[in-house]
């Protein structure tokens, strides 16, 4: 049974009064050294000490625990995994009748649930469950399989012995289920996955038991989970974004492709074996900030599955962009310039929030309104598209798509004037000579007046939307 209340503290002030030696070959050692017996943390008197192991989550228990040997062992307390464990997988521990640490436990089943509910991205663990079809898989990951209700697996046919085992049912409440009889394994039993888990919860009595069941039957080894654990953690943003990127529903999948690539200059070599096999995908993953951040796992503070719920929301945003936009009687250049520059101005401002936490699509569109007009101010401030594409490069154009301040835009209707007095000097009659040595590809950019027709190409393939 978990520890109550009353006894957290009590096995904590155990754990303290039997570092107390400890604690104080340290206070001696620090005083040696620096003259002070301040060890930091471990100098808190035992009730604010307790109170902030309290408050730490799991990760940063571990991380505390990692940092000497006084704080291993106290951050190793069955009383605060046992929180932990009931927290996180909302079932209680059962410190009394398990044969492993709270600790230990919560390793195995955060790691299992971890890759358990990433399944459909993990192909290496596909390949662990589904070899053997339509036999089960090995019996290393059936046992860990019996903590679910919903397995996509057909059904299991097992000899009675081994669902006696793995499941904890009782011979008797199988007899009435023998299916086969085999002359090398015995009799054969076929059941569906979810049946089994039902006769478990029914004659264990609730799902912690169920779960006592499991970490009781397990081995000491559990080299493969460890093994496919680490492979998963070093993948993982990379192995969710291909399988959101590639594996949508046919119409969703055409939809998300053009969204995805819309105004974006992008190689169409690298495009055209979109979701094959030679598929770029790292390339794929930096045509937007947004997408870069997650391959790189720096969203939802490294949360992937956050993470990529905010990419997800994030081109759902995009879509109302584009719709927006193709409704206005535009032309092509300003079109593409304004997705372009609203899309900046959403990152910017959001860049920080998609790194704490989750963002949602009204967030983002509401977002992308304010930037979409913030940007055609500064279109209409530049007059024409030259100076449009000359301002951009401006550190007040960002400041001002960001802020909405005012005296940035000032900034850049300075700018603009100082421009039209060079074209005033170097289309002086005295000045005649000074344009005779200057390059022809510069009259475009020096004419303050230039127009450009919307749906022309600036200088060569200065506004080519694509790279060869």
């Amino acid at each position: 049974m978990a520890l109550p209340e009353g006894s957290w503290e009590d096995e904590l002030q155990g754990q303290f009064s039997l570092l107390s030696a400890t604690l104080f070959e340290v206070k001696e050692e620090s005083e040696d050294t620096h003259g002070s017996s301040n060890t930091g943390i471990l100098d808190l008197s035992d009730e604010v000490f307790i109170l902030i192991l309290r408050r730490l989550d799991p990760t940063s228990l571990l991380r505390v625990g990692s940092t000497c040997r006084t704080l291993f062992r106290v951050c190793s307390c069955n009383s605060l995994w046992t929180r932990h464990f009931q927290t996180s997988f909302g079932v209680p521990f059962a410190t009394a009748t398990c044969s492993i640490s709270a600790k230990s436990a919560f390793r195995l089943i955060f790691m299992w649930r971890t890759l358990f509910r990433n399944l459909h991205c993990n192909r290496s663990l596909q390949e662990k469950l589904f070899a053997e079809i339509p036999f089960p898989p090995h019996k290393y990951w059936v046992q860990w399989l019996v903590l679910e209700e919903t397995v996509p697996l057909p059904s299991v046919r097992l000899p009675c012995t081994d669902i006696e085992s793995l499941w904890g049912i009782e011979k008797e409440v199988l007899e009435g289920k023998v299916q086969e009889k085999d002359e090398d394994e015995g009799r054969m039993l076929k059941f569906e996955w979810k049946e089994l888990y039902a006769l478990a919860l029914e004659h264990h009595g609730s799902i912690a038991k169920v779960f006592q069941h499991v970490l009781n039957q397990q081995s000491n080894d559990h080299y493969e989970l460890e093994a496919m654990f680490s492979q998963y953690s070093q993948c993982r943003f990379q192995w969710l974004f291909t399988y959101w990127l590639f594996r949508q529903p046919a119409p969703f999948a055409r939809q998300l492709r053009a969204i995805y690539l819309q105004w974006q200059k992008h190689s169409k070599r690298k495009v055209v074996s979109w979701g094959g096999t030679l598929c770029d995908i790292r390339y794929l993953a930096s045509l937007h900030h947004i997408t870069a951040d997650y391959w790189r796992g720096k969203l939802a503070q490294g949360d992937e599955t956050v993470g990529i719920q905010t990419v997800e929301n994030y081109f759902s945003m995009c879509k109302s962009l584009v719709a927006w936009i193709l409704g206005r009687d535009w032309g092509r250049l300003k079109r593409k310039k304004v997705y372009e520059d609203t899309l900046e101005g959403v990152y910017l401002l959001l860049r920080r929030e998609m790194q704490e936490t989750l963002v949602e699509h009204e967030r983002f569109w509401q977002v992308a309104k304010v930037q979409m007009t913030r940007v055609c101010t500064l279109e209409e401030t530049a007059v024409n598209y030259v100076n449009w594409k000359m301002i951009a490069t401006l550190p007040y154009y960002k400041l001002y798509m960001v802020s909405g301040n005012m005296v940035y835009l000032d900034h850049v209707q300075g700018f603009l004037h100082r421009k039209r007095l060079v074209h005033d000097w170097f289309f002086m009659k005295e000045n005649t000579w000074v344009r005779q040595l200057l390059p022809a590809d510069l009259y475009p950019l020096l004419e303050f007046d230039t127009k450009i027709s919307q749906d022309g190409d600036l200088i060569r393939d200065y506004e080519s939307e694509t790279e060869p």
